[in-house]
């Protein structure tokens, strides 16, 4: 059963997704229908008249309406990008807080051309085949009045960009970057948004395949995009940390993890609560519109109830879900960490009400409250376990965004396939010839999103993978190992982001440093890393104990914001430094 009538669409909206298609070919159906009976008062002609005006502002004020919500959704999404700025700097040491400033900054800047020159051709330009749009490059050709969705799918890019940053931060260089953010958010994300919700992609409900239907008949649902963003952004950043390496002092010889706290818990907590926030326009945002059709083809459950889709209803359920499930993910972790660890973690919970935030994505519209719970609980599960599984194969993920957008992401892909209901699926417009299996929708859903999974982490890997690694062969992927002990703020920024912390006498750059004065431990090191670089395993290195999420988290980060410095107190951080250069008194060694 399909909510809306099969025809064919007018030549102007084949760009856009079978959603707004049928609501434009309904708009267009409503302005030229015939008008009601006039009342047998008014004049003749006059309640003809009357009546087409109205019937043709009421689609008018629908459509304003429509274009509203999806547009502030928009605005919302993109103060993600203020959300991951703030995360990330409080997750780096205060030697790295502009560099990674400027690297989100420069995730809209650099997603914003790429997405207009290339990215929306390739995800829902017109003309377009099932791999890939072909059409509308530069937004040619494309009415002023679809500028909102264009907007909307943007600043979806562009997050899906900005994940990889805290995977890479403080030790990639800032060129391999930017070239990084041109490709994820021109090519590697629109294609994979053109398979799962343009008209015409394969994995979609809308594509069909050799056999004129879509995959399984049913095809993939991914309501706000675990498959499309944070799938794509999870694995691009675990590619990233694995190829560019550990930092420096992040391992010790044997493999164990030592502690490298970023500076600003205050900053973490700010940037996870401006997530959330912004979250509420990610989900709800989706339904992609907010006033029900009368005029929408009514819809036939299984059960004999007949209902409308009707997105305002979507919408209410998407901000419900996405509340239950990232509350229950924070409270959840807090337990886990607390049982493990024996601490409050407060940079855990966080993180957990994240990969809550992320694991009802993909669902969000389309699940019960109680099922939301159960989705937050167990998103949580998967983040702190894969958080220590990848510190145990030895790589450096600095803010832990392939556990929670990576895992999290397949996690909720796969709800969908489980949690779904039929009626919340009508609703939001979708296809209901197959729902969550745990409802009794069978398991065509479910396959065709293992499938996008599957397809979509070796889409990502295919191109990302020679990608960094040509980067790195040519040694154009990460800083020298000098440069990283310094900080990428006083080399390549112009100075330091908390100038009050230096206080005297300016802390040198690596130019201006005597060879002689340099501690042979260092030198040893720093040899040691560059040999043993390029011999790195794609796990990167030797297998590390688990960092605790509790002790290595609140209690490494107390100490190595005591006294405002950028670093923690262990012996592995002094050596880097001792020798290397004469900080002024009033700084610890901890610079």
């Amino acid at each position: 059963v399909t909510p809306h009538p099969g025809s064919t669409p007018p030549p102007r909206y084949t760009h856009l997704p079978a959603k707004q298609q049928t609501r434009a070919d309904q708009r267009a159906a409503v302005s030229s229908s015939p008008p009601s009976n006039p009342a047998p008062t008014q004049p003749p002609g006059m309640a003809d008249d009357l009546s087409a005006a109205t019937v043709a502002q009421v689609a008018a004020n629908q459509h304003a309406l429509d274009t509203v919500f999806v547009q502030f959704s928009g605005y919302l999404v993109f103060f993600m990008q203020c959300g991951f700025a703030m995360l990330t700097a409080g997750s780096v040491r205060t030697k790295n807080v502009k560099n990674a400033l400027m690297k989100n900054v420069l995730d809209a800047a650099v997603g914003g051309v790429a997405y207009y020159v290339f990215g929306y051709a390739f995800a829902f330009g017109s003309p377009s085949n099932a791999f890939i749009g072909h059409g509308n490059f530069a937004l040619s050709e494309l009415p002023k009045s679809d500028y909102h969705f264009y907007f909307f799918q943007y600043t979806f890019g562009a997050t899906a960009t900005t994940i990889v940053s805290g995977s890479v931060a403080e030790r990639t260089s800032f060129y391999a970057y930017l070239s990084y953010a041109f490709l994820l958010t021109g090519f590697v994300y629109p294609v994979v948004a053109h398979w799962v919700w343009s008209d015409s992609g394969w994995l979609g409900q809308n594509g069909a395949l050799a056999d004129g239907l879509p995959l399984f008949g049913q095809g993939a649902i991914d309501f706000a995009g675990c498959i499309v963003v944070h799938i794509v952004g999870g694995f691009g950043g675990l590619i990233g940390a694995a190829v560019v390496g550990q930092r420096i002092g992040r391992f010790d010889g044997n493999g164990n993890v030592l502690p490298l706290p970023g500076h600003s818990a205050t900053l973490c907590a700010l940037g996870a609560l401006i997530l959330w926030f912004s979250w509420y326009g990610f989900n709800p945002g989706s339904a992609l519109a907010a006033v029900r059709d009368v005029t929408a083809s009514p819809i036939t459950l299984s059960s004999g109830e007949v209902i409308l889709p009707d997105p305002s209803i979507t919408l209410q359920v998407a901000a419900v879900a996405t509340t239950i499930s990232a509350s229950t993910a924070g409270l959840t972790t807090l337990i886990i960490v607390r049982s493990l660890d024996g601490v409050n973690d407060l940079l855990a919970t966080l993180n957990g009400i994240l990969a809550g935030l992320v694991s009802i994505t993909s669902c969000a519209g389309l699940v019960e409250p109680y099922s939301a719970m159960c989705i937050g609980i167990l998103g949580a599960a998967c983040y702190v376990f894969a958080a220590r599984i990848v510190l145990r194969l030895g790589v450096d993920d600095p803010l832990e965004a392939f556990p929670i957008h990576g895992v999290c992401g397949v996690f909720g892909a796969i709800c969908t396939g489980l949690f779904s209901t039929e009626k919340l699926q009508a609703y939001a417009g979708y296809n209901i010839r197959s729902w969550g299996a745990f409802y009794g929708g069978g398991g065509r859903l479910l396959g065709c999103n293992l499938i996008g999974i599957i397809t979509v982490i070796a889409w990502v890997c295919a191109i990302l993978v020679p990608f960094f690694a040509i980067l790195r062969h040519f040694k154009v992927l990460r800083i020298l190992p000098e440069e990283e002990i310094i900080g990428n703020d006083m080399e390549k920024h112009g100075g330091y982001a908390y100038p009050e912390d230096v206080v005297g006498e300016e802390m040198p750059n690596r130019k201006s440093m005597d060879p002689s004065s340099v501690h042979d431990a260092q030198l040893n090191k720093i040899d040691e890393f560059s040999d043993t670089e390029d011999d790195m395993s794609f796990g990167g290195g030797a297998a590390a104990a688990p960092l605790p999420n509790g002790a290595a988290h609140d209690a490494d980060m107390e100490k190595g914001m005591s006294l405002g410095n950028d670093g923690p107190p262990a012996p592995p951080a002094e050596e880097f430094t001792e020798g290397l250069v004469d900080p002024p008194d009033d700084i610890s060694d901890g610079r």
